[in-house]
């Protein structure tokens, strides 16, 4: 089984690739999970929101590592839960960051806000460029300092595609 994980800022087209490496691919999918915990709880989401949403990301995740398919497509994963509570709420509880690093992921797609615009879709909140690449250099930094096999994703629509179908196609000859 070959891991795949869509990191990196919000409004950089994660779940548009996500969804269109499985159609190119194949395997399974696991979608965000804090995007239904914010349809089921319309509210702030606070510190305290964190854990369960953590919670409900790795379950998605497990269960589908469970099934043992060749390829598993994950749109975020415990990185991006991190990061989130770190920047909205400046903490973030420390059992995340040892769950994330107890699992294999073979590639991280990093995607960066530039060339492409920011979509307010109802639950973004960063729509200054300058954040969204703050947000970007932490992934980056954390990613590296952990030794996770990463890539950058750049450039219009249409090259991230081809760099992310590239990428994809690399790893599953391996």
């Amino acid at each position: 089984m070959k891991v795949v994980v869509l990191t990196g800022p919000e409004s950089t087209g994660k779940s548009w690739l996500a969804a269109g490496l499985q159609q190119q691919f194949g395997g399974l999918r696991v979608d965000e999970y804090v995007r239904r915990f914010i349809e089921l709880n319309p509210r702030d989401t606070c510190l305290a929101d964190i854990p369960e949403i953590a919670r409900g990301q790795l379950q998605w995740e497990d269960q589908a590592r469970a099934q043992r398919p060749p390829l598993l497509i994950l749109d975020t994963h415990l990185l991006s839960n991190m990061l989130w509570s770190q920047t909205l709420f400046g903490d973030c509880p420390a059992w995340l960051e040892t769950e994330l690093l107890a699992r294999h992921y073979d590639l991280h797609l990093l995607l960066s806000p530039q060339q492409v615009e920011w979509t307010d879709d109802g639950q973004r909140c960063q729509p200054d460029l300058r954040e969204r690449m703050d947000f970007f250099n932490a992934t980056r930094n954390w990613l590296n300092q952990h030794r996770q096999p990463l890539q950058i994703i750049e450039g219009n629509w249409q090259e991230r595609r081809d760099q992310a179908f590239s990428a994809v196609a690399g790893l599953l000859r391996t």
